[in-house]
């Protein structure tokens, strides 16, 4: 569910950026005296960061900030580095500050490598080898959804995408689903991830014949009493799907039994690896969109990833003027 998973430390990983300084042996011996001088007033100094952090973040007061010892800036002259944690219930970031060496002026900067493409680089890191594929089977926009079939948000999007946006992409997108059940909120979650992937290994469209009937049926599982049968509800379906497709029975019937979570838990590793801390959250060729968004706003940032890989944009309906009020 969308924010839910969101820790406040991550938004304020959002707020903060990233960034990062390196040290160098030499250039900490150049810079002793400022060291030296920054050690003396180290318990002010530092007191004085916590509150400047505190006050622009609106951090809480549960929320702890924990200011490191100030080491030399590499990169930026007249500068030295200063490391922050923030640790918001068990979640710990570490962050880097620059302080001017007269101690009067803290920065935080945030250094882009315009040699990379950040996109790219995230695309890198995401395995959609053998997931189900709708659309185009290949294509130079590829949309990744982290998808919990038993988040209410998560259903929006799904029948926002299908077969809305499909229909209208499909031959020039190709869209894929990723594993990321909320289990800390959402109980029969995973155990839905598990039987949607016990089908997708013997059919895709077995696969998202169930992803589409859990998202467009949700109550029907919820209604059941209690969590067994709930759960025993989930099977039922896969089980009803594996008979559509005419799958193997008895492999079905073992996977759905043995409820094996390792490939389920393997994409939630990779979704926190690229930012994902909530459902749904897509990535349109690399490009992170969180939550549910209009589906005006998802046509512009498809238009955009196409008109960027040099492919044509498909027409769109023109939509209809608002009334104008009386």
């Amino acid at each position: 569910m969308i924010l839910i998973r969101r820790s406040f430390l991550v938004l304020i990983l959002i707020c903060l950026g990233c960034a990062a300084q390196s040290t160098q042996p030499d250039a900490a011996r150049k810079s002793a005296p400022a060291q030296a001088s920054a050690s003396a007033q180290a318990p002010a100094l530092a007191q004085k960061i916590e509150q400047q952090v505190r006050s622009y973040y609106s951090l809480p007061p549960d929320v702890s900030v924990q200011v490191g010892a100030i080491a030399p800036s590499t990169d930026w002259p007249g500068y030295d580095m200063v490391p922050v944690a923030i640790d918001g219930g068990g979640s710990k970031k570490d962050y880097k500050f620059l302080v001017s060496q007269d101690r009067k002026t803290m920065l935080r900067v945030v250094k882009f490598d315009l040699t990379k493409d950040p996109f790219s680089e995230v695309m890198s890191k995401i395995n959609v080898s053998g997931r189900p594929v709708r659309g185009a089977k290949t294509s130079k926009v590829l949309v990744v959804n982290y998808d919990d079939l038993e988040c209410p948000f998560c259903s929006r999007m799904h029948q926002t995408m299908f077969p809305e946006i499909v229909k209208e992409y499909g031959d020039r997108v190709t869209f894929v689903y990723k594993d990321y059940p909320l289990v800390e909120i959402h109980p029969w979650a995973m155990h839905a991830a598990v039987d949607a992937n016990c089908l997708a290994a013997q059919n895709g469209d077995a696969y998202w014949d169930f992803a589409d009937y859990v998202h467009a049926h949700e109550d029907e599982v919820k209604s059941e009493k209690s969590s067994a049968a709930r759960l025993a509800a989930l099977d039922r379906l896969a089980l009803d799907q594996g008979q559509k497709h005419n799958l193997d029975k008895p492999k079905l019937e073992a996977c759905v039994k043995a409820q094996d979570e390792t490939a389920v838990k393997a994409s939630m590793k990779e979704g926190d690896d690229v930012g994902v801390s909530a459902t749904p959250t897509l990535f349109v060729n690399g490009q992170k969109v969180d939550g549910v968004i209009p589906v005006a706003e998802l046509r512009a940032m498809l238009d955009r990833a196409l008109r960027d890989a040099g492919q044509p944009v498909p027409a769109h309906a023109a939509v209809a003027p608002a009334p104008a009020g009386k």
